[in-house]
């Protein structure tokens, strides 16, 4: 299937297209792509690369899918229900990197934004990526995304740069779009310091987010919560650094609203908008457009 860029939706319907593996845990990978990207207000559908073994206290097993497989549930989703962003996580493989990359450009897919969260290690540890995949990452996916959104392990692995501040998050940043990247976006949850600080640096220049940061050990699945969260706003129209702020706004909240399950690196809270509970700051934007409609969920008929 061949697309044109006249044969675009004229206005985002908020499908996004997620490749990535599974978590039995329910706290990562498809299942919390799944659950950000609803509870946002979009539409998620899958291509799932690998199934994993895993809970709170780590990952024991992994089986990556055919690829065929991959590639099939890629084809099939574009065909018929499309995608207004494609969001990318565990790719453990250069060739599993390169058929999503191939079934992308058999579909067409050139002019949908594509988030790349190049998924290397789990929240517990275990490393999700061969050494190959990472050169494959920074040579053939990460010249094609919208935006690229590692935490600073990951940032430091594909860029060589050591990260200690904003300073190095930023030149970090800059590194990924001489990669290609149109736009970068480094996380700071594993520096030092009463604040988290993401630096978001485009081809326009640098924006800072920073949020008290949380004393918890329930964080597993905040990147692929982010950037599903990034993704979903994207395809339902919102600019890129506001779709950036408002899904780190729901992350923040699903982080204190932790449920506090299992014995490791805990699983945020997804569903907090459910809740009925206020927020310290009122949302706007497709955010607020998301956590209304569910919110409409809980009223009586």
């Amino acid at each position: 299937m061949s697309t044109t860029e006249t044969d675009l939706p004229p206005e985002p319907k908020g499908r996004v297209l997620i490749i990535a593996g599974s978590d039995s845990s329910g706290g990562a990978g498809i299942q919390a792509d799944i659950k950000a990207v609803t509870a946002l207000g979009g539409y998620a559908a899958t291509a799932i690369t690998a199934l994993t073994v895993q809970n709170t206290k780590g990952v024991s097993a992994v089986h990556g899918a055919p690829l065929e497989i991959i590639s099939g549930q890629i084809a099939a989703v574009l065909d018929d229900i499309g995608a207004d962003a494609i969001k990318t996580g565990m790719l453990a493989s250069k060739e599993v990197i390169e058929t999503v990359i191939a079934a992308l450009d058999e579909a067409g897919a050139e002019l949908i934004p594509l988030i790349v969260d190049p998924v290397m290690v789990a929240s517990s540890g275990a490393r999700l990526i061969e050494d190959s995949a990472v050169e494959a990452l920074k040579e053939k996916l990460i010249r094609r995304a919208t935006l690229v959104t590692p935490n600073v392990p990951e940032a430091e692995a594909l860029t060589g740069i050591k990260i200690e501040d904003v300073d190095g998050q930023r030149e970090a940043g800059e590194a990924l779009l001489k990669l290609g990247a149109r736009a970068a976006l480094i996380k700071g949850g594993h520096l030092e310091g009463a604040q988290v600080i993401d630096v978001l640096v485009t081809r326009n220049g640098m924006r800072i987010f920073s949020r008290p940061r949380i004393k918890t050990r329930h964080t597993h699945g905040t990147g692929c919560t982010l950037a599903s969260g990034i993704a979903a706003l994207v395809a339902q129209g919102a600019p890129l650094d506001k779709a950036v702020e408002e899904a780190g706004d729901y992350l923040h909240e699903a982080i204190r609203r932790a449920p506090g399950f299992g014995s490791g690196a805990g699983p945020v809270h997804h569903g907090w908008p459910l809740d009925g509970e206020p927020v310290s700051e009122a949302p706007s934007g497709p955010l607020a457009a998301g956590l209304a409609g569910l919110a409409g969920l809980t009223r009586e008929p």
